[in-house]
Parts: C-alpha cells; sequence; structure tokens
C-alpha cells in the first residue's frame, strides 16, 4: 500500500537524505521519496511485513517527527486544510525576514565596537574589557534570535548526520567559545596586573565573527523560506475554480446547496455564465462550453442533450440542465488538484552542493581540530597554545564562505532573471534547469497566441473589403470567439459592419441573417449542404486549410459562395527562433497539445518542431512528463493553463507563460512575464551560468580551507615559527566570503538575448526617448515607452488607463507581448515625467 507522511524538522537536503535513507532500510518499504519543501515522505511498503507506526517510530528515532498525513490528497472540500498550510509558510518566511532585520540591526553596531578603532586608526582602548563587555551585549540577542541553528545543529551532529545547520553552530559557537576563553583570560590580566595580557587577549575577541556568520547564513535561508507556500497556494487556487454553490432541481424545484453536499442523479440547472459543479451528462438545451480550464483550448465546445459535461468549465450561451456522474472527490477538477498534491510531493529536492559535503566536511574539520590540540599538547606545548590551535582550525573553517557559495550566487541570478522578465520562484528552480535536455511546450497560448485571429481572406465575385463588411455584419449578432475574431479583423481594417436583419443561429453549422433585403449564410460546408449551396469548386481549398490547422468560415448569398475567411490561433512571433535556440543547445522539444492531430501537425511543420503529441488529456499530459523522467530525462514543462498545472508540478522545472492562469502560474517554478518562449532559453542559459558560479565559488571555499586549515594547526610552526591566530583565521574567513561574494556579482554582466521583435521596439524606444529630449511646439508628439513588469490583460489596462490621464495625453496603445507603449500628446512630456506616472502605476520605465 501507499501512504503519505508530514514530516516536522528537516531543514536541508542532508535532512531528507537522512529520513529517506532510515525509512529505506525499513524492512517491508518498497519506494520512499521525501520532499523537502513540502515535508512530505510519500511510502510504498508491504502491510503484512510493517505498518505506520513503525515508519513514525524509525523517524523520530532518527532525529524528525512524523504523522500520518490526513490520507486524501486536498479535494474541493479541504480548502481549510490547504489555507493553512500555505500560511504557516508564509508565518515561517515572516519569522524568518524578523529574524534576519534584527540580526543586521544588531550586527552593525556589535562590529563598530569591535572593529571601530582598526577603521579609525585609532589605539585600543583605556578599558578594552568594558569594550568586550558591550560585545557581549550585542551578540547575546543575535545568538538567541538564531538559536535555531543550535536546537538543530548540535543535536544532528550528535546523531552523525551533520547538516548545513551543524556547520553554522560549530562555526559560530568556535568563535564564541574562544571569546570567552579570552574573557577569563582577560580577568586574570586584571588580576594579576599584566595589562600585556590583557591587550593581547582584547585583541582577540571574535563575538562579531560568531554574529557575522548566524546573519549572513540567515539572509540565504530566508530566500529559501520564501518558496515553501507555493504549492499549497496552487491547491488552493484550483479549488477556487469550483463553484462554491450549485443550483439543483429536486421534486420540480429549484433549489440552491453548497457544491460539497451534490450526490450522484442530481439535476444541475445552469444558466449562461455560470460555472458546472460537476461531471455530468447534458439532458435538455443546448450551448457553447468554454473548457478552457480542463482542456486548455480557446474556442468553446458546442454541446447539446448526450454530450458530456466537465466540472469547472462555464456555459457560455444556453440554458442547460446537466445530470451528476461524478461529484466531490470524483469530478476533473478534483482529480487535477490530487495530480497537482502528489506531483509536487513526489518531486525530488535538489541536495545542495554544500550540504552533501557537510556530512563529510564537518567531522573531519573537528577531527582535525582535537587532533592538532592533542599532538601538541604531547608535543610538550601548554594548554593555551594547544586550545588555540584547536580553535584556529574551527574558526578558520568556518561555514560561512560555504553557506554562502549557493544563496549568494542565486539571489543574484534571480535577480538578473526578474529585471528581464524571468521570475524564477526558487533556487531550487535555478539549479534544474542547468540539466534540462528536454522541453515539453504546450500549444495554446504558449507556442501560440490563445486567441483566435483572421490569417485569409479568400473572396469570388465580390471586392474584398465588401466580403467583409458582410461578413462582420452577420458575425456581430454571435458571441462565438470565431465570430470575434472577424469583427476584429473588420475593426483593424477600418471597415464597419453592414447592419443584418432577421439573424437566426444554426445549432452546430453557422448563422443566417439578412443585409439589405438579401439572404445570406456563414458556417461550414454543412450549413451550406443544407442550403443547397454548392461547395465543391473551393473544396480543396478548404482541405488546404483545414491541413495548415486553420478553420474556415464559409459565407455565401442565396446561391452561392462568396468568399472563406479562415481563422487560425496563429503562432508567437518568436516561438519558432526559440526552439530553434532550444535545439542548438542540444535540448530536445515535445508540443503536448489537446488540440486535433490535423492542427498540431500543421504547426509542427512550420516551426519544425521535432515531436508533437495530439489530443491528450490533462491527466495523461502529466503521464507523458512521468514517462519522460523514467527515461532518465530532466524535463522542463512550459505551460499557460489549468489543464498545464499537474505536468508543470510534475515536471524537474515548471515554467508559466505570465499570461496564463494564476493556477498554472502557482504550480510553475519559473514565470515568464513577456510571454515570450526566448525568455525560457534565457533562464535555462542562466541557470547554467549560475551554476557554473556556484562551482566556482565552492571551489574558492575549499581552497581556502585546503590552505588555511594546515595553517591553524600549527604544521609550519616548527620549521618557521608560523601560527594562523584566531584573529588572522577570522580575517581570512571574512575574505573568503567577500570573494565569493564578488564572484557572484559577476553574474550582473550576463547578456540576455531578445528576439527581434524585442530588439527592434527597444531600438524604436531609444530614438523616440532621444527625440523627445528636443524641444518641439505647436506640433504632435509621439513618444514610445519600454515598460517593465506588466504580466497580464489588467497589467496593460492599468498602463493605459495611468497614461491616459496625464495631462496632454491624446492617445495611448499598450503592447502587452513587447511591453511597449505608445502615447500621443498635444505637448513635449518629459522621461522623467513618464517614469513617475508609470512608477506610480507599480511598473518600471525602461530608460
Amino acid at each position: 500500500m501507499k501512504e503519505k507522511f508530514k514530516v516536522t524538522g528537516m531543514t536541508c537536503s542532508a535532512c531528507s537524505s537522512r529520513v529517506e535513507k532510515t525509512v529505506s532500510k525499513l524492512e517491508g518499504t518498497d519506494q520512499v521519496s521525501v520532499n523537502l519543501l513540502t515535508g512530505t515522505m510519500q511510502v510504498s511498503y508491504d502491510d503484512n511485513l510493517i505498518d505506520d507506526g513503525k515508519i513514525i517510530e524509525a523517524v523520530e528515532k532518527a532525529g524528525y517527527g512524523a504523522s500520518l498525513d490526513s490520507g486524501d490528497a486536498p479535494s474541493t472540500t479541504g480548502k481549510a486544510e490547504a489555507e493553512e498550510a500555505s500560511k504557516a509558510a508564509f508565518d515561517e518566511a515572516k519569522q524568518m525576514k524578523h529574524r534576519l532585520i534584527w540580526s543586521v540591526v544588531l550586527l552593525v553596531p556589535l562590529m563598530y565596537v569591535s572593529m571601530g578603532h582598526m577603521l579609525t586608526g585609532k589605539h585600543m582602548p583605556d578599558q578594552p574589557l568594558t569594550m568586550v563587555l558591550l560585545q557581549v551585549v550585542f551578540l547575546i540577542p543575535i545568538v538567541v534570535l538564531n538559536k535555531k541553528y543550535f536546537l538543530k545543529g548540535f543535536p544532528s551532529l550528535f546523531r552523525g548526520s551533520p547538516n548545513m545547520d551543524s556547520l553554522i553552530a560549530m562555526g559560530s559557537a568556535a568563535a564564541i567559545i574562544y571569546g570567552v576563553f579570552a574573557i577569563f583570560r582577560m580577568t586574570t590580566g586584571y588580576e594579576t596586573g599584566n595589562m600585556d595580557l590583557v591587550h593581547r587577549y582584547a585583541g582577540d575577541i571574535y563575538f562579531e565573527s560568531a554574529a557575522m556568520i548566524l546573519t549572513l547564513i540567515t539572509v540565504g535561508k530566508y530566500l529559501e523560506t520564501r518558496s515553501k507556500g507555493k504549492t499549497s497556494q496552487a491547491i488552493e487556487k484550483l479549488m477556487n475554480l469550483a463553484p462554491k454553490t450549485a443550483t439543483v432541481e429536486r421534486n420540480g424545484i429549484e433549489v440552491e446547496i453548497p457544491a460539497g453536499e451534490l450526490v450522484t442523479g442530481d439535476i444541475l440547472v445552469i444558466r449562461p455564465g455560470e460555472s458546472i459543479a460537476a461531471d455530468g451528462e447534458i439532458i435538455s438545451g443546448t450551448t457553447s462550453i468554454d473548457e478552457s480550464a480542463i482542456t486548455g483550448e480557446s474556442i468553446p465546445v458546442e454541446k447539446q442533450p448526450g454530450d458530456k459535461a466537465v466540472s469547472a468549465t462555464i456555459n457560455k450561451t444556453g440554458f442547460i440542465k446537466v445530470r451528476c456522474e461524478k461529484v466531490g472527490d470524483d469530478t476533473t477538477i478534483s482529480q487535477i488538484i490530487r495530480l497537482v498534491d502528489e506531483a509536487s510531493a513526489s518531486k525530488a529536492p535538489i541536495a545542495r552542493m554544500a550540504d552533501k559535503i557537510a556530512g563529510i566536511f564537518v567531522p573531519v574539520v573537528i577531527g582535525i581540530a582535537i587532533i592538532a590540540a592533542v599532538i601538541w599538547l604531547i608535543a610538550g606545548a601548554g594548554f593555551e597554545f594547544a586550545l588555540s590551535i584547536g580553535i584556529s582550525v574551527l574558526v578558520i573553517s568556518c561555514p560561512c564562505a560555504l553557506g554562502l557559495a549557493t544563496p549568494v550566487a542565486i539571489m543574484v541570478g534571480t535577480g538578473k532573471g526578474a529585471e528581464n522578465g524571468i521570475l524564477i520562484k526558487s533556487g531550487e528552480a535555478l539549479e534544474t534547469a542547468h540539466s534540462v535536455d528536454t522541453v515539453v511546450m504546450d500549444k495554446t497560448g504558449t507556442i501560440t497566441e490563445g486567441k483566435p485571429k483572421v490569417t485569409d481572406v479568400l473572396n469570388f465575385d465580390i471586392d474584398q473589403n465588401q466580403l467583409i463588411e458582410i461578413a462582420s455584419g452577420l458575425e456581430s449578432g454571435s458571441e462565438h470567439p470565431l465570430a470575434e475574431a472577424v469583427m476584429e479583423y473588420a475593426g483593424v481594417k477600418g471597415i464597419r459592419p453592414a447592419e443584418a436583419e432577421h439573424f437566426e443561429a444554426v445549432f452546430g453549422r453557422g448563422i443566417k441573417a439578412s443585409i439589405d433585403g438579401k439572404a445570406y449564410l456563414a458556417g461550414n460546408a454543412a450549413l451550406m449542404g443544407e442550403a443547397g449551396i454548392d461547395t465543391a469548386a473551393i473544396q480543396t481549398t478548404l482541405n488546404d486549410l483545414a491541413d495548415q490547422g486553420k478553420t474556415p468560415l464559409i459565407f455565401a448569398g442565396a446561391d452561392k459562395v462568396i468568399g472563406v475567411i479562415a481563422v487560425a490561433d496563429v503562432e508567437k512571433a518568436s516561438s519558432r527562433e526559440a526552439i530553434e535556440a532550444f535545439a542548438d543547445m542540444k535540448i530536445d522539444v515535445v508540443m503536448l497539445t489537446g488540440d486535433n492531430k490535423r492542427t498540431a501537425e500543421a504547426l509542427r511543420k512550420r516551426l519544425h518542431i521535432p515531436k508533437v503529441i495530439a489530443e491528450v488529456l490533462p491527466s495523461d499530459k502529466e503521464k507523458h512528463i512521468a514517462a519522460l523522467q523514467a527515461e532518465g530525462h530532466k524535463v522542463a514543462m512550459i505551460g499557460d493553463g489549468i489543464n498545464d498545472a499537474p505536468a508543470l508540478a510534475k515536471a524537474d522545472v515548471g515554467i508559466a507563460i505570465g499570461a496564463g492562469t494564476d493556477v498554472a502560474i502557482e504550480s510553475a517554478d519559473a514565470v515568464l512575464m513577456r510571454n515570450d518562449l526566448l525568455d525560457a532559453v534565457t533562464a535555462v542559459r542562466l541557470s547554467k551560468s549560475v551554476i557554473k558560479n556556484i562551482k566556482e565559488n565552492l571551489f574558492w571555499a575549499f581552497f581556502y580551507n585546503t590552505i588555511g586549515i594546515p595553517l591553524a594547526a600549527g604544521v609550519l610552526y616548527p620549521m618557521f615559527e608560523l601560527k594562523l591566530s584566531p584573529m588572522f583565521g577570522a580575517a581570512a574567513m571574512s575574505l573568503s566570503s567577500v570573494c565569493v561574494v564578488l564572484n557572484a556579482l559577476r553574474l550582473k554582466r550576463f547578456k540576455v538575448k531578445r528576439s527581434p521583435a524585442q530588439e527592434a521596439a527597444r531600438e524604436q524606444m531609444i530614438v523616440r526617448s532621444e527625440s523627445a529630449e528636443e524641444p518641439r511646439r505647436n506640433e504632435e508628439m509621439k513618444y514610445e515607452l519600454m515598460i517593465q513588469g506588466m504580466m497580464c490583460g489588467h497589467c496593460q489596462k492599468h498602463v493605459n488607463d495611468a497614461l491616459s490621464a496625464m495631462e496632454g495625453v491624446s492617445a495611448v496603445e499598450v503592447n502587452l507581448d513587447s511591453g511597449l507603449a505608445s502615447v500621443t500628446a498635444e505637448k513635449e512630456i518629459s522621461m522623467d515625467t513618464f517614469a513617475s506616472v508609470i512608477e506610480d502605476a507599480g511598473y518600471t520605465l525602461v530608460k
């Protein structure tokens, strides 16, 4: 059987690895997967040989807490649990931030008191013991604030499973212990009148080193903690998709009840605009249903009695009744929720290099410190000399540089990504992306625009503009997305729709209407056949358009076809370039779509996509990702729809398109704010640069230890009387940290490759900005502004409204994809004024 457990007390990958190894050793266990991020463990075991009690007992013996999870994945009725998990994660991040702020506030005066005389060039204070005790006053609250490292680090060390907390606790404790020892020596100096002894040890107080270790490591820990609430947030948003109430017909009376009380066989009454609360069969009424929440496809599906209706989809036009077949946890939306939860829980955490090394590094350093001290005692050295040697080894081996090697590089890398519209939500995602060898892409809204557009206009024995005028007039009475595409095209062309009368919708076929007393038809070949209009002459054209993935709309008069307008979900301008860029990086590209094979194949040919898998259901998307991972591939999934959420969570790296649904964005590890696939290429390139930087940081951190530890152990003292005092050890430790930070800052020079459209828009913006600096009067002013931070249609509207409200502005056009805003004004407006307005709106003007 398979059970899910909650595990508490884990702080790093060494902890999760120990829990996994401990449970795996138990007789009867088959597969064990521990997720550090979610604090969960999934175990497959033979219940004839072992039970959950023994598994919990084994985890507790390893030093961690464990309990059996509720048993079921979160359902639409378990929102409280999901909200509680999300709140707990963010509370943890809030507490970490509180610790960090106060640690920094106390560290600054501590550093001044301990090292201020060095910075100012003054002599040691006349009352050094007073200054040392003042350091203790500042140090104690910093230690109390960060006591978690000691309470977890030392027990892990004593159990024989040291982790990063153990390194932090050992390094800071070594500095504190030596400081306390130095205070005792100073008091001895005062008692004996030996002021040389007092001043010598006054320079060997390294409380600031202990405080610095705790504070700097907390910076990295805080960055990691912020990402822990994402999984429960995604599940919570999924739950919000399903309606909370439903209208049912019982005994001929309509009753509104909570959705959780629905039972199989209930008759749902669903009006236009309402969401469907359960899976079932339509028993009366015709309509079109927006199934984008489940299939990801933007075009609503025509439905009639006998067709299936799916939970969390939206009834667009008609009044229907649905007989419930699957309710509660059995609905499609609940199954997707379960998939997201299980995929998140089974995702193996990324083991940090420093955590892996910690298990060997810490005991080795402790052993060297003890052995060095003992050898010097045996050699006849005094106890103070031997103790100084031992503590010097521990101080110089302080894990500050080791702990900073990864988080600082990740912090700079994620910041660089954010500057360029790539929101990377965790260090794990940034680490994993460098090893991706397969990229799986959704089609609608990811590779394509996600919105139908007119691609071809074919007119027969009629002027093209006249055809568009008639077509838009016929479609003006329809709310279908294909009709909206025709209307939008007419608007772009500046053509006013003809006035249609006697409008009649023919379900599943098209529409009929009259214009200027003449009858016209608009729809598919079936409608034309019913009206006796011959389409044989254009059949080849219709087939060719269909082979290209386009939907042909046929327009006819009373006796013949007058034109064909093809509508399709067109690919984005940079999609082909991005796919080629992945190929150049030796990364395989797979398109995974719920669309039909004919449309998918047409897109594959146009964009030269190596592999396409079409007609895939949401649950199957996740299975395809799992199959690729089973073959040994590192998989990145790029998507935008709710139906992509399980696949995004299951993939090694999930990348969501910024204009996609909230659920897809929350389930993903990274978000492309500009909706440009080239940014996914940049994310992988950035990951490779960050990993290279981390390896360099770790190399220098250990290179410094390789040189410093023998010096601290006194290896050169017999020959050259060269002994590395704790003061120089702490200085070397600080220098190594500075080197690591400076190396990480080199990532700021990372160059982003923009698409031709982005480059053209940027160059145009620069030209416009330069020309705007020249004063011009009595003429219309035009500005092109590059705006950073827009993620969706709401952002686009917000920016448009902010610019339109500016004095003197007469017209505004904002392009979400390129991030470009075109502004027409009746007077000169400075770039600083634009920047102020845009920043007040919550966005950034790129100058």
